[in-house]
């Protein structure tokens, strides 16, 4: 007879071991990406390549670089681990126009567009990664006339990212 308890526990382990934690930190600006485990958001270690001409000293560079990141297929030794990303297309990355908080994103699909997981991976990526110590993101999209929202990346969105992240407010 079948029972409604949830979802069955994940034998998955979502973690990776140190020398693949090593290897896939080689040769690029060490950095965190979240990703899909076990039905969570979970940060791992990753080297992240900046492309040419752009610098970690923009956070815009910085932005598209981790989103780049984000599209990347799971390594051998993550995907073993059960880790997944939901964000498959390219998301183009630019600053804030006028009217927006200097922090602001602009992405080249709206955020509201994205997939509520793809959406949680973006902004708990973003936070963490050039949020400065924030723990939340201005983004909005690139279309004339849309507003830039204020997205938090908390303890619940990363525990249950299906559900899409609120935005805590309007920004511009």
């Amino acid at each position: 007879m079948p029972t409604e308890f949830g979802a069955a526990p994940s034998r998955v382990p979502c973690t990776t071991s140190g020398a693949d934690v090593a290897a896939q930190a080689a040769g690029g600006l060490p950095m965190q990406v979240f990703l899909i485990c076990g039905a969570q958001l979970v940060s791992v270690d990753r080297s992240v390549r900046l492309g040419d001409g752009r610098t970690a000293d923009d956070r815009v560079d910085v932005a598209q670089a981790l989103l780049d990141e984000l599209r990347e297929q799971p390594s051998a030794a993550e995907a073993k681990a059960g880790f997944t990303s939901d964000v498959r297309s390219v998301i183009k990355v630019r600053g804030p126009r006028e009217g927006d908080p200097a922090q602001a994103l602009r992405l080249s699909t709206a955020p509201e567009r994205l997939a509520p997981l793809a959406l949680a991976q973006v902004v708990c990526t973003l936070v963490h990664g050039v949020g400065a110590g924030s723990e939340s993101v201005f983004l909005g999209g690139v279309e004339s006339g849309a507003g830039v929202r204020e997205y938090p990346c908390t303890d619940e969105l990363r525990a249950e990212p299906g559900d899409a992240p609120v935005p805590s407010g309007s920004a511009g």
